[in-house]
């Protein structure tokens, strides 16, 4: 009987819909270790995790990928509703973020 290998975090979130090796990569290296995680905070809070990590590299199209593999489907199907939302609750989170960095 052969022995299985545990997946690492990034192959845990890799093998999610929309997210590939590298995406799986910035997730990861922002700190969400797992879907379960990924969950717990959101789209939109992972996503802000992730481009203040890579401000550079990072696009709202990793935000839209979260929020499909968090629903399960193509990122693709995601309503213009829910996209705008999405881009509200990020707003606010930077906001959020922007005025505690102040108060340090």
């Amino acid at each position: 009987m052969t022995r299985r290998e545990t997946p690492t975090p990034q192959q845990r979130i890799a093998s999610l819909k929309n997210l590939g090796p590298k995406s799986a990569e910035r997730i990861v290296a922002a700190g969400i270790t797992d879907s379960d995680a990924l969950c717990r905070i959101g789209a939109a809070a992972a996503y802000h995790k992730v481009k203040s990590k890579f401000p550079k590299d990072t696009s709202l199209n990793l935000l839209w990928a979260i929020q499909g593999a968090l629903m399960g489907i193509h990122w693709h199907n995601i309503q213009d509703d829910l996209k705008q939302h999405l881009l509200t609750e990020l707003e606010d989170i930077s906001k959020t973020d922007h005025s505690d960095s102040k108060r340090s």
